[in-house]
């Protein structure tokens, strides 16, 4: 399908709202621009790629100013308490939030390529299932544990980025809704899940684009520019409103929109 001027102008509006969306509450970027795309006309091949080339453009962006506006604090810098206990042969970051995004960052790419292995393996009926009980199940928890605080579980986080990046390898979904809710629900406060989770998202996509290029080189760059223009638009206002927003209020509102998404997929599985 052709990319008309009028098209392109309107794809690049519709990324910046999914972007948007996406950097405020941690999810629902590839969520509602891929099926947007397919609508459309674009082939699914045009689309998979362009929407994560936009969402790592966009993550990238919004990770840096949610780190500038305070959202999260990064400092790559190598622990040196680890570096002494490991003798050099690992690596972790200083600061907490950079240690959840490298964290989940690995745990994404060694659950995407572990997902590959099963993909074939489990029905589509039985996997949709999985996904909308499990996000939906997070998103009740959000909402039920809304006034309470609880102490950072590494395990779980571990747990929670494998599980998620294993979702989105094998379905192209589930990875925002259980990698942001389920911080929150590991102890992380709100503002820092968003933040990371955009930032580690945006890493996970860049290993999946570059699949891509080695793959099918053919990718369609003029589609790619308009989402990627998008979601670089709309990263700063979006971390801007992070920034802004009642933590209490951003709890509540994540938590209303995973039990969406998690009825949604179970509604899309077993109705439409």
């Amino acid at each position: 399908m052709d990319l008309t001027p009028f098209l392109f102008v309107g794809v690049t509006a519709v990324a910046i709202l999914c972007e948007y969306i996406d950097a405020s509450i941690g999810m629902g970027y590839g969520t509602t621009l891929t099926p947007l795309l397919l609508i459309v006309g674009f082939l699914p091949l045009q689309v998979v790629p362009a929407v994560l080339f936009g969402q790592l453009a966009g993550g990238l962006i919004g990770g840096f100013f949610h780190h500038k506006l305070g959202n999260i604090a990064l400092d790559f810098s190598q622990d040196e308490a680890i570096k002494k206990r490991l003798r050099g042969l690992g690596y972790l970051p200083k600061s907490r939030d950079s240690k959840v995004v490298f964290i989940l960052a690995v745990c994404g790419i060694v659950g995407a390529l572990i997902a590959v292995f099963f993909a074939i393996n489990i029905s589509t009926i039985a996997l949709k299932t999985y996904i909308g009980v499990m996000v939906l199940g997070i998103g009740i928890t959000i909402l039920i544990r809304k006034g309470r605080e609880s102490k950072l579980s590494w395990r779980g986080l571990t747990a929670i980025g494998l599980l998620s990046s294993f979702n989105k390898g094998v379905s192209g979904g589930g990875y925002g809704p259980l990698v942001t809710g389920g911080q929150i629900i590991s102890g992380r406060e709100v503002k820092s899940s968003v933040g990371s989770t955009t930032l580690a998202e945006a890493l996970v996509c860049i290993v999946a684009f570059v699949g891509y290029l080695l793959i099918n080189a053919d990718i369609y760059w003029t589609l790619a520019a308009a989402t990627g223009i998008g979601s670089v638009i709309a990263a700063p206002f979006a971390a801007l409103t992070v920034r802004k927003v009642n933590l209490s209020k951003l709890k509540f509102v994540i938590g209303i929109a995973t039990s969406m998404l998690g009825a949604l997929t179970l509604a899309k599985t077993f109705i439409f």
